[in-house]
């Protein structure tokens, strides 16, 4: 929620804390209670062909954890805004553990253009294929960058032959030697600061609540089934079905160019 609310929120009147919380809360008043059809929930389970022994073990397998235990490791929900802004956009929310990666980051992808000219790119073999959406990232951690995926034409040729292309903001490249403060380093200096741009505030906890506690409660008075996904999973295949028809968009350029090995198009979902 504190992500989703600085993503959507309007322009504050100042970076002072109270003018910023003052627009994240007026944000999540906007936001109506998450509907159950919009939320897939999984447990992750032991990968019993990997090497790895840790890999192997399940949620279940753990000795804290009951064997009938019906807890989440997976979720996502969509949910939406209801203001002027942002009416009929659709914000995918999604966190799991035991997933083949550890980061986390905002994906912004912009919408088709109507009529535009250039509905087809040339691919490195020489086939069409339809342009991928641009996309605007913001990976928070780990290697915090800014990376903007956009369709340019290809150059050194006389032809409109337009390919993917990325406008990469990476902060350890950019800003070489440059300490970059973890998440509690910078909350306990901001508590020597007297800084409250990072906490949250009672009402705006108060709105998340309002938000999500009537879901969970629904998903254990209608038990919801938990989908299984193995240990190391990319992630959930109903999940990512779920957002492909709210509109979203996944091609073999979905990751990073140096994380092409971890493409959802070439990987078991479970």
């Amino acid at each position: 929620m504190q992500i989703l609310s600085i993503v959507a929120m309007e322009k504050p009147r100042s970076t002072t804390g109270e003018d910023i919380r003052d627009e994240k809360v007026k944000v999540l008043r906007c936001i109506p209670p998450i509907k159950l059809e919009n939320v897939i929930i999984g447990q992750y389970i032991g990968d019993k062909e990997s090497t790895d022994s840790e890999r192997q073990l399940g949620y279940l397998d753990d000795k804290g954890v009951s064997k009938d235990s019906t807890t989440p490791t997976y979720a996502q929900v969509v949910l939406f805004i209801k203001n002027e802004r942002w009416d009929g956009i659709p914000f995918i929310l999604r966190a799991g553990k035991a997933l083949n990666e550890k980061k986390a980051e905002i994906r912004i992808q912009f919408r088709d253009v109507p009529g535009t000219m250039f509905d087809e790119e040339l691919s490195e073999n020489g086939t069409k294929e339809s342009l991928s959406r641009d996309e605007l990232v913001i990976r928070i951690q780990p290697d915090e960058a800014i990376y903007l995926k956009i369709n340019t034409k290809r150059p050194g040729e006389m032809s409109f032959n337009i390919q993917e292309t990325e406008l990469d903001l990476t902060y350890n490249e950019r800003y070489r030697g440059v300490k970059l403060p973890d998440a509690y380093e910078r909350l306990i200096l901001d508590v020597f600061t007297g800084s409250k741009i990072n906490f949250v505030r009672s009402d705006e906890l108060q709105e998340a609540w309002r938000i999500v506690d009537p879901i969970l409660a629904e998903i254990d008075k209608k038990n919801l089934p938990i989908i299984p996904y193995k240990y190391g999973a990319v992630g959930i295949r109903e999940a990512f079905d779920a957002a492909i028809k709210q509109g979203f968009i996944y091609s073999d350029t979905y990751v990073r160019k140096d994380e092409r090995s971890t493409s959802i198009n070439n990987s078991e979902q479970k």
